[in-house]
């Protein structure tokens, strides 16, 4: 039996602007994808995520990796990614949710996952979490087997070379830096690590709105795009207003509300499973008015999140609205990630 077993809290992280420096932090890069804790206790092997689901029918070729790589009885922190072509695919890696067991076992072999290990909280029958982070670090390199799909996340005490992976693996699809203080123990639930993640801005139509669930004041802005042939394309929302804006904002937008902005593109979404029965009627706005808005992460050729309004654009054009502003940064390999995760094993 395992001497520590779920429901726990992975450790988290707070923002930071920028990379704290200091002899006391240790920095990794930051993967986007699942988060998750892997128990392993002989035979019996369960990936548990951050809100404490069973992801072991939506992984099942990680059953394997596991197996092979992890020591008989241990449980490690990590983070199951997808890799492509062009880095990692997070769009893919969401396309495992699926209810139908058929479908998950055929793209479990068309597109494996892959798991970063980045901590380990136990071993054996010792409870790793009141060490060091500096000595968690060594006991997770000496229990990592060379397994393909299972990497050992790159970790560096040079604030310097930190900064340099957070600009050059954003092209590889990295979500930035996170650091972590190196004598800290690991804190279930706290927010003792300091993430540092990329932000990007893009000057968006605002071609519709909801309202507010009271129905005094607007809910969500809904952001559009042109493509080349100037079809407009719904991307995402921003609804970052105190209550006095939203209720300011909604008189301001009857003077614009009339048609011609989404309709020949992508439209703001329909009721789906993934809608969970929230009201989806939206009011259109002629495509007049444009905001800036700033993001951090795109999921195909839209916003993941919900974008923070920044300030209105009055100066600019709708036309110039573009979906030239989202150009990937330089695309950067992945494998040199990936040999780097296995320098210290």
């Amino acid at each position: 039996m395992l001497p520590i077993s779920p429901p726990i809290e992975p450790m988290l992280s707070r923002s930071a602007d920028g990379i704290p420096v200091g002899e006391r932090w240790r920095y990794e890069p930051k993967w986007d994808g699942f988060r998750a804790l892997v128990f392993r206790d002989g035979s019996e092997i369960r990936i548990i995520s951050r809100k404490q689901t069973l992801l072991n029918r939506y992984f099942p070729e990680l059953l394997d990796v596991f197996s092979s790589g992890l020591p008989d009885r241990a449980v490690m922190d990590g983070e199951i990614i997808m890799v492509g072509n062009r880095g990692l695919e997070f769009e893919t890696l969401q396309m495992r949710l699926h209810p139908a067991a058929s479908r998950v076992e055929r793209l479990a072999k068309e597109t494996p996952a892959s798991f970063v290990a980045f901590d380990i909280l136990a071993r054996d029958d010792e409870d790793l979490r009141p060490m060091p982070l500096e000595a968690r670090r060594r006991c997770l390199v000496q229990s990592l087997r060379p397994v393909p799909f299972l990497c050992l996340t790159p970790q560096t005490s040079d604030a310097g070379e930190a900064q340099s992976w957070f600009t050059r693996f954003e092209g590889a699809g990295l979500d930035g830096v996170i650091a972590k203080e190196v004598g800290r123990p690991y804190l279930d639930g706290q927010r003792e690590w300091v993430k540092i993640k990329h932000q990007r801005t893009a000057d968006c139509v605002v071609g519709g709105y909801r309202l507010a669930s009271k129905g005094d004041g607007i809910g969500s802005l809904l952001l559009g795009l042109y493509d080349q042939e100037g079809n407009l394309h719904h991307v995402g929302h921003t609804s970052s207003f105190s209550t006095k804006e939203r209720r300011e904002l909604l008189q301001f937008l009857h003077d614009y509300e009339g048609e011609g902005s989404f309709g020949h593109g992508r439209t703001p979404g329909s009721p789906s499973r993934w809608s969970q029965g929230r009201d989806t009627t939206w009011i259109s706005l002629r495509p007049e008015l444009v905001c800036e808005v700033g993001f951090e992460k795109l999921e195909g050729d839209r916003f993941r999140h919900a974008a923070r309004f920044l300030r209105w654009r009055s100066d600019k054009s709708p036309r110039e609205c573009t979906y030239d502003q989202l150009q990937p940064p330089e695309h950067f390999d992945l494998s040199a990630v990936m040999d780097l995760s296995s320098a210290e094993a």
